[in-house]
């Protein structure tokens, strides 16, 4: 059994919201659920976010959609490299969530257990301070 854990990240690195869906589910597949209802100016995605229909839907909300174009697509799409710089915010508060050993090991059997414990993990995350030194 697996799953993914899908995130919105707020400009300051807190989290919006939090999906969990089956590891063998596109990531595509719950990207209008996680930006629905979300005031921003921008959504910043990856690749596997990259579809016309989730971009229209990002453009009707008035916002900008900074996904950069998968290699097989045929026409390619601009984006602003800059403002996709701050993709690093997803993968830095997921790597701060993976201290939680029972979320980055997934002992939960359960999926509704594992979403409560990593929604804990989650509002617990920000304070999370990794000392390397």
């Amino acid at each position: 059994m697996s799953t993914k854990l899908h995130l919105a990240v707020d400009s300051t690195g807190r989290a919006l919201r939090l999906i969990i869906t089956e590891g063998q589910v596109a990531d595509i597949s719950c990207a209008t659920e996680l930006v629905e209802h979300l005031r921003t100016g921008a959504v910043v995605a990856d690749k596997g976010y990259d579809s016309d229909a989730f971009v229209n839907h990002i453009r009707a909300a008035r916002a900008k959609a900074v996904i950069p174009p998968r290699s097989n697509r045929k026409a390619k799409r601009r984006y602003s490299r800059a403002l996709y710089r701050t993709r690093n915010l997803v993968e830095r508060f997921f790597n701060r969530i993976k201290h939680f050993r029972r979320v980055s090991t997934r002992y939960d059997k359960l999926a509704d257990s594992y979403l409560v414990f990593a929604s804990l993990a989650c509002s617990f995350g920000p304070l999370v301070n990794v000392n390397t030194a």
